[in-house]
């Protein structure tokens, strides 16, 4: 049906890439494009071992994506329908550059954000809805889980359960364990940004801000565990409180085991977390990209990952009968399981899996609308279906606040 492109090849883009082989009526020829294209090559193989039933073609290429006319010849010498970018978020601007001058459909995991400024927000990325439109291309923004599924969630409490959402709390549990005594589930380098960073939340119409992880609580996660939440600033609550401007708190919560803050805490008290550049060697270098670099990888904590995650949105209001309300949607995965369908942790499985779903649904047509979309202006339903079908089971609690005033 769809020839598309994969813009990176790390442990989401596994997923992504595994997923499109199984759904291979829809995906019919893909492109794993990275810069080091020993990674994609090692997907493609692996879908020929574990998927030899999967009529995808798939092909890999090297390409910088910082390059906007490396790209645009990228996309102009496959020509595909779309682009699933899951690089970097800082370089979301560049692919959608890229995608307009070659006139192709966009889709990413993760809002962007400079690289040199740890912020992140959607204003960068909004601005290009006139060129979406006009061209008749559709860009869809932040189609993981968190952000993603949370804000179909959102969108699936507005449509089925609530005439009024007042109080929205998204909480993302992951209770599992790898092993190491310090790695991070994505990127190093994103992750421990958006920690470190000063947290946020939405009440009465502004932002409160707090220091990192400064505000916390005990959560019941459902079928998983009760386990200390913090509250961080995730892009997600940027766009849903503008589109649903009933909301009059959103907050979103991490759980983050103590050891792991331990580690966190030491290594930014000796500067390791810093983004600005030292001279080491006749080099410049930022200390974070250094401790990336000695990092595990997030796809090699795969094998013998055991646990679960949990992640879901619980909404309070009006219901539709015009009575309160309290009801909570989400998502239990297993990490071992993960591991044995697609070679991946859970962490890249929940993300990896939504941003399949979105390009299905807009290859489909289902989704497919001229601009720039979040994942909660759309109908939630068809996605939450798919979810279902795709290995991630979607339940729902009512009546039971997890979350705490």
């Amino acid at each position: 049906m769809s020839k598309v492109i994969i813009i990176g090849a790390g442990g989401v883009a596994n997923v992504v890439a595994k997923k499109c082989a199984q759904n291979d009526s829809v995906f019919t020829d893909v492109l794993i494009a990275t810069r080091t294209v020993s990674k994609a090559d090692k997907i493609v193989a692996e879908i020929k071992q574990y998927m030899p039933d999967s009529k995808t073609t798939f092909s890999t290429a090297t390409v910088d994506a910082d390059n906007v006319p490396e790209l645009v010849e990228l996309i102009r010498g496959f020509g595909p329908v779309m682009v699933i970018n899951v690089a970097l978020p800082y370089q979301d601007l560049t692919i959608m550059d890229a995608c307009l001058e070659t006139g192709v459909h966009y889709l990413d995991t993760a809002n962007y954000e400079p690289k040199d400024v740890a912020k992140f927000e959607y204003s960068w990325q909004w601005a290009y809805q006139d060129r979406f439109r006009e061209k008749g291309l559709m860009a869809l923004l932040g189609c993981g889980f968190d952000p993603g599924a949370t804000q179909a969630f959102t969108a699936y409490h507005a449509k089925h359960h609530f005439q009024e959402i007042h109080y929205l709390d998204i909480v993302d549990c992951n209770n599992g364990n790898h092993g190491k005594a310090f790695a991070t589930n994505f990127n190093p380098e994103i992750n421990i940004r958006e920690i470190t960073a000063n947290g946020r939340y939405w009440e009465n119409g502004q932002w409160i801000e707090t220091q990192p992880l400064e505000i916390a609580q005990d959560i019941y996660y459902p079928k998983v565990a009760t386990r200390k939440s913090f509250v961080l600033y995730h892009e997600e609550l940027e766009s849903l409180v503008k589109h649903f401007p009933t909301i009059k708190r959103a907050r979103f919560w991490m759980t983050f085991g103590e050891a792991y803050i331990k580690h966190l805490n030491v290594l930014e008290g000796i500067g390791m977390t810093s983004i600005e550049p030292i001279d080491f060697r006749g080099q410049k270098i930022a200390p974070i990209e250094f401790l990336k670099a000695v990092l595990p990888a997030p796809e090699s904590l795969a094998a013998g990952y055991t646990g679960q995650t949990c992640i879901g949105v619980q909404a309070k209001g009006t219901g539709k009968d015009g009575q309160e309300k309290v009801h909570f949607i989400y998502n239990v995965k297993d990490h071992a399981e993960c591991f044995r369908e697609v070679q991946a942790q859970g962490v890249s499985y929940t993300t990896g899996v939504p941003a399949m779903i979105g390009a299905m649904l807009m290859l489909q047509g289902k989704w497919m609308q001229p601009g720039v979309w979040n994942v909660e202006q759309l109908d939630p339903d068809p996605f939450i279906d798919a979810m279902n079908v795709w290995g991630l089971p979607v339940d729902e609690l009512a009546g039971i606040e997890l979350v705490k005033d």
